[in-house]
């Protein structure tokens, strides 16, 4: 999901605005526009006077539709072009199965950015849809691949070439830098420029990004497989137990007690621990048995997908990570295990190709298959899992990407594989591309953890003024309507820095657990964040 950024006033009022008529806000103002391979169907500009229901936020706003000739298919991109701007261009990133999130635009436009987004042909009115099924397939057993390569790149293309001509044609000049931001579904795009198009953006803010498409999405089905062949579905009691019991046990092992696990590597917690004993669920206030079952599969969870043969395929969740997204509850009286909506979607439309694909059908045996045919029919398209950033660092481009510990829907541990890949290919990958994990942070938000402030004012310090990032920092909030808006808004709970990736931050021992002040940054010696690797099958190698 897309979570939204927010740029300190200080360098608001540096850079450079532009006041300009509502005059030029004409669609014929921009039918010269174009980007190769597309064609043009409609263009409509309007002066919107409180974009977004935001005071002083007039915007002209362009939407132009398109085609890709043969492909069938209907692309909106829309742009909002402030009358005051900063001379920047704002790419915005999606989430679930939506290619861009809209509600973002108003925001960024406020704080002086031309942005854009785009539907990529799916006319979604969902802020982040989590089923394909509406656009999928042609017919049963057909695969709209013409959507999904929108879906997976060339629509984010599209809209960010277009959106540079219609931004420099509104305002008579040009761009003084671009940016992309997004996380989760716009985290993935923000590497796929990277990797496709890496002279679209100056640098690129990808938070959680979904990359290694074809690995982590079959992985996602795996704590629905695992409770489908054992015949048991874990309560939310069991969940919210072991989940406890995993913080209570690791909590500490980074040098503070703070109710989250910074040393996830080397937490080796087991469910099994704790089982046939009574325990409180504070869910239903009640106390019950800890079932040798539940544990098995909790521990199986924890230990990530494997093949009948013991292989293990990919990565499982942290400790200390909420089981809900991966193992939802069951809802309008459906019965037994739950599976996570985006993979189910994926499983049933992309690989079963019918939307009424019973995955009950999945055991130990087939599982192994879900990812098989997922890396060998669209690793091409969506995989997103190319280290060879080569060509974003000759042009000059600059990356950020940041991922919660306790991300429950998208493994951390993929994203730190996926670096260290960049790695072996570009040892000094320093020099453009840094990472930064934050303990106890779920996916894109939420969480007891420090979530990053201002990490778009981070990324254009260092494209703007060389500052390369050591720290990132951070603030755990409370929350206010799920928004890191409390960050600006008050309500800061705590502040710690995140550390460029390979080090970490370490308690000093001494000083106030709530301030910055009491870390430092140290490398990760002791091994909190060094995961099992992969071999040259893509397995992760058995421990």
């Amino acid at each position: 999901m897309a979570h939204k950024i927010f740029l300190s006033a200080a360098i608001a009022s540096a850079t450079a605005s532009v006041s300009l008529a509502s005059s030029n806000c004409t669609a014929s103002s921009f039918n010269d526009v174009e980007a190769f391979g597309t064609k043009i169907l409609n263009i409509s500009a309007n002066t919107v006077s409180e974009y977004g229901g935001l005071p002083n936020n007039e915007v002209c706003q362009v939407t132009i539709s398109l085609t890709h000739p043969g492909a069938g298919d209907v692309v909106k991109n829309y742009y909002a072009l402030p009358l005051s701007w900063n001379e920047r261009f704002q790419g915005i990133g999606g989430g679930g199965f939506a290619a861009g999130d809209l509600q973002d635009l108003p925001g960024q436009a406020a704080l002086g950015y031309a942005c854009g987004a785009t539907d990529a042909g799916h006319n979604t009115t969902a802020d982040f849809p989590s089923s394909a099924s509406d656009w999928a397939l042609r017919a049963p057993g057909v695969v709209n691949q013409e959507l999904l390569l929108n879906f997976a790149r060339r629509s984010l293309h599209d809209m960010t070439v277009m959106g540079k001509a219609v931004t420099e044609t509104f305002y008579g000049k040009s761009i003084q830098n671009s940016y992309w931001s997004g996380c989760s579904t716009g985290g993935r795009q923000g590497l796929t420029f990277a990797q496709y198009h890496p002279e679209d953006y100056d640098g690129i803010l990808a938070a959680a990004p979904a990359i290694q498409w074809n690995d982590f999405l079959p992985a996602e089905l795996w704590p629905y497989v695992i409770q489908n062949v054992e015949g048991y579905t874990v309560s939310a009691c069991e969940f919210e137990i072991a989940l406890n019991a995993a913080i209570h046990a690791c909590d500490g092992l980074d040098g503070v007690h703070d109710g989250v696990i910074s040393a996830l590597a080397i937490c080796n917690f087991k469910a099994s621990s704790i089982a046939g004993k009574l325990h409180r669920c504070t869910l239903n206030n009640e106390t019950v048995e800890f079932s040798r079952t539940a544990a098995k599969i909790i521990d199986m969870i924890w230990e990530g997908p494997i093949t009948g043969q013991g292989e293990r395929l990919w990565f499982g969740l942290t400790r200390g990570t909420n089981f809900s997204g991966l193992a939802p509850e069951a809802k309008d009286g459906a019965e037994g295990p739950q599976p996570f909506e985006i993979t189910a979607s994926w499983t049933k439309s992309f690989l079963a190709k019918n939307a009424s694909y019973d995955l009950a059908n999945l055991d130990y045996d087939n599982y192994p298959n879900v990812r098989t045919e997922s890396k060998l029919q669209y690793d091409s398209i969506i995989g997103t899992a190319s280290p060879d950033l080569r060509r974003f660092r000759d042009d000059g481009g600059k990356m950020i990407t940041w991922h919660g510990l306790a991300d429950q829907l998208i493994f951390p541990q993929g994203s730190i594989y996926y670096y260290n890949r960049v790695k072996d290919i570009i040892p000094d990958v320093q020099g453009f591309y840094r990472q930064f994990y934050a303990p106890g942070v779920g996916h894109c938000r939420g969480g007891l953890g420090p979530i990053p402030v201002d990490p778009l004012l981070t990324l254009r310090a260092w494209v703007e003024n060389g500052t390369a990032p050591e720290t990132l920092p951070a603030a755990s909030v409370y929350e206010l309507n799920g928004d890191v808006s409390a960050v600006v808004d008050g309500g800061i709970a705590r502040r710690q820095n995140l550390c460029a990736y390979p080090e970490v931050s370490e308690y000093k021992g001494t000083g106030d657990p709530a301030s910055a002040n009491s870390y430092r940054c140290k490398l990760d010696t002791r091994g909190w964040l060094e995961f099992p690797t992969l071999d040259q099958y893509g397995n992760i190698k058995n421990q």
